[in-house]
């Protein structure tokens, strides 16, 4: 593993990323987990008692980091509104925190973990005795996992229920998944040491917590899951999700599908909010993202975009910009 001590650099692996910090200096532990999860305050009742340690896993195809995080001494930490580009998950293995918001207070033991959510103005106070493993998934990991559930855009906000029931359930389950991931990407040889398996692993983790945390979406994707999508409709994003490099046309979907331009328009609207002709543009822009963060990091951008489907690199430059508010050149210089 990774020894980094006061702001080093970590060394980057093929698959996952392996960090350890420890920090002494209340500035330089905030400036590291701001680095991990966004801008906050950071206030240290007792700077001199101050030990932080970090240790962690970054899976690297959507950013996702898994760790252990314990400050030794009592922190508060504060969150305005619209800082946070990440959904931070913790569960103490020992001692307690407290997350505040303005509908009341969650606390957090053993039992209990807690959940920040972007766009959220909140207060975590964390006990100084508090160890706690903590799991760090970016904004648009989760929106986009969560299209891919819905399918079709999120249309508002994605908001958990801030605590979490960690001893039994879906949940339970969830947390096991987590200690599971922290073990085996931390073997020199491990089952996840195929880049298709820890991107397939991190995607099951994202829907995981989607799917057994309530929140904003959970009455939406039942209702979707009861009733289940035309299987016309499946069959068409099926065939675009296979076919989406190719020089497609509504005639394809048409005969893939087996009905008219009409129904399958309608069906396009009424479950995805998109025409097929927009589906398969967002689909071509996330292919392109994720070749970007899963390729080398030397890649020529205009060629993975052309080999998604796209043919007119200006107008793929600014749908890009529009879909994750950034170019495609800052996706790589972000992944270095």
């Amino acid at each position: 593993m990774n020894q980094l001590r006061h702001g080093a650099t970590p060394v980057h692996q093929a698959r996952v990323n392996t960090l350890r910090v420890v920090h002494h200096d209340p500035c330089e532990a905030q400036s590291w987990m701001e680095s991990i999860c966004g801008p906050h305050q950071l206030q240290v009742g007792a700077p001199q008692r101050l030990q932080f340690q970090h240790t962690a896993t970054v899976l690297k195809s959507m950013s996702t980091v898994l760790g252990r995080v314990q400050y030794g001494t009592d922190v508060r930490i504060g969150i305005d509104e619209a800082q946070l580009n990440c959904y931070s998950i913790s569960l103490p293995l020992e001692g307690q925190q407290e997350l505040r918001l303005p509908a009341g207070l969650a606390r957090s033991d053993v039992n209990y973990g807690v959940i920040i959510s972007p766009q959220v103005r909140q207060e975590l106070t964390i006990a100084g005795n508090c160890c706690k493993l903590q799991v760090a998934i970016c904004h648009s990991a989760m929106h986009k996992v969560l299209e891919e559930l819905l399918l079709h855009p999120a249309q508002r906000p994605l908001v958990f229920e801030p605590r979490m029931v960690a001893s039994e359930g879906a949940v339970a389950g969830w947390w096991r998944m987590v200690r599971f991931l922290m073990q085996e990407t931390s073997q020199e040889q491990s089952l996840f040491g195929d880049v298709s398996m820890t991107r397939d692993m991190e995607r099951a983790l994202i829907k995981g917590l989607i799917l057994s945390q309530p929140n904003t979406y959970s009455a939406e994707l039942a209702d979707s899951s009861e009733a289940a999508y035309p299987q016309y409709l499946r069959r068409a994003c099926q065939f675009i999700r296979e076919n989406a490099s190719e020089d497609l046309q509504l005639a394809d979907l048409e005969r893939a599908s087996g009905v008219s331009h009409a129904t399958l328009y309608d069906a396009f609207r009424r479950h995805c909010s998109l025409s097929p002709t927009n589906y398969l543009k967002r689909y071509r822009l996330h292919a392109v993202r994720q070749a970007l963060l899963d390729g080398p990091i030397k890649q020529n951008i205009s060629a993975v975009a052309m080999g998604c489907g796209f043919n007119h690199m200006g107008r793929f430059s600014s749908d890009y910009r529009k879909a994750f508010a950034e170019t495609p050149s800052d996706t790589l210089e972000r992944r270095r």
